[in-house]
């Protein structure tokens, strides 16, 4: 059996993390206990598996990058490089757990985060009941809060981290059932591209498994981190709105690196401009004061959609279309003529024409169009039915060279 990585600062947290180990080896899961310590006082377990040092020798300018650094905050920020480094080269690990207060939880997420999906991740943490985000990313670590400190056995901390040791145990001694026998394939959606992605799914699913991702930045970030694990043969990106929210400032941004990991990856790839509409916002009184003049849409109290303008589609384009160019792999990009949501179409609240073609001239204008990448403009709209065969079409005809 794969072994049950046990992950912290042994310095500070050695009988916490020993009382985790010992509760998982008991469920009949072998452990290894790992220290990334920075402080001067070395292990303070006896029984730890890999020393701090040997963590340290895996940063790419070798332990001294790490155990030399008089500033505490710098070490752990070395460190947290050569624990990445550390577990890519480790080919034992069935899942791996965490636990301490912010800057441990800092620490191990990043190593976690680097971890295929579906190996089991967890962290226990004084910060794990706030916004975890920045911790946890596109990937799916378990986040437990810890109610008191990590700092010492108690009759509270000894349930919650012994909860979360058994817990661990369970997810390596019991196998996950395998799904059906389909590659799985990529898909992005949001509410108001929903009609076309259930057209897509409905006409695929028979031969893949479709997984469809929420456009919320993260729902974006998980996509690519399927494709960057190996877990997808490709992706039929129709809902793209989350480079809206990087261009404008919205609360949905993927980030700068939205695309990196699809075009990287080599894998068949078909997109499109859904939701290029539309910056999002939550309440209304969040929106920055600074865009008071423009055309909104209240999709729900906590919602608030803002509709891009000529000058931020001519920016949005530009990016996808600079983004499309890095592409290894097979790429079809769509553009629907007609309008790219639910609301924007003729008589809707976002429905812009001089808007959306800006947008259009800027991807196509941006694009190096080869025999492998290729941009398509249809006189339809994003939610016709026309358009989803369209977009089926060209997955079938670039996934049968490579699928």
């Amino acid at each position: 059996m794969a072994k049950a990585y046990i992950i912290g600062t042994c310095d500070t947290k050695g009988p916490e993390l020993g009382f985790m180990r010992d509760l998982i080896e008991a469920a009949g899961v072998p452990t290894c206990l790992v220290d990334v310590s920075t402080g001067p006082e070395g292990e303070g377990d006896t029984r730890v598996d890999v020393m701090a040092i040997e963590v340290a020798a895996c940063h790419p300018d070798g332990y001294k990058a790490v155990l030399a650094l008089e500033d505490r905050g710098e070490a752990v920020a070395a460190m947290k490089i050569a624990l990445v480094h550390f577990m890519a080269g480790r080919a034992d690990i069935g899942g791996a757990i965490g636990a301490g207060g912010s800057g441990n939880t800092d620490l191990v997420a990043a190593a976690l985060r680097s971890l295929p999906v579906g190996l089991p991740k967890m962290l226990v943490s004084t910060v794990g009941s706030g916004d975890v985000s920045p911790y946890v990313g596109p990937s799916d670590i378990a986040m437990v809060y810890s109610v008191t400190d990590v700092a010492g056995l108690n009759k509270i901390s000894r349930k919650v981290l012994g909860n979360a040791a058994h817990a661990m145990a369970g997810m390596l001694a019991n196998i996950v059932p395998p799904a059906a026998d389909r590659p799985a394939v990529a898909l992005s959606m949001f509410g108001v591209t929903t009609p076309c992605v259930e057209m897509v799914r409905d006409a695929l699913e028979a031969q893949y498994d479709c997984l469809i991702f929420h456009a919320t930045g993260t729902g974006g970030q998980s996509m690519e981190k399927l494709a960057d694990s190996g877990l997808v043969v490709g992706a039929i990106d129709a809902t793209t709105t989350e480079v809206c929210d990087h261009i404008a400032g919205g609360v949905f941004s993927a980030g700068p690196e939205r695309f990196d990991r699809l075009a990287a990856s080599g894998l068949p790839y078909v997109g499109s401009c859904g939701a290029l509409d539309m910056v999002n916002f939550g309440a209304r009184e969040t929106v920055p004061a600074r865009y008071d003049e423009r055309t909104f849409y209240i999709h729900n109290a906590n919602v608030t959609l803002m509709r891009t303008t000529p000058e931020e589609c001519e920016a949005i384009g530009t990016f996808i279309g600079e983004k499309l160019n890095t592409f290894t792999g097979p790429v079809r990009f769509l553009i629907p003529e007609k309008g790219v949501s639910l609301i924007d179409a003729e008589g809707q609240p976002f429905f812009d024409p001089a808007a959306d073609a800006v947008l259009f001239a800027a991807l196509k204008a941006t694009v190096q169009e080869t025999d492998n990448r290729r941009v398509l403009s249809l006189p339809l709209h994003i939610n016709d039915p026309a358009f989803a065969a369209a977009l089926v079409d060209s997955w079938n005809e670039i996934a049968g060279e490579t699928v």
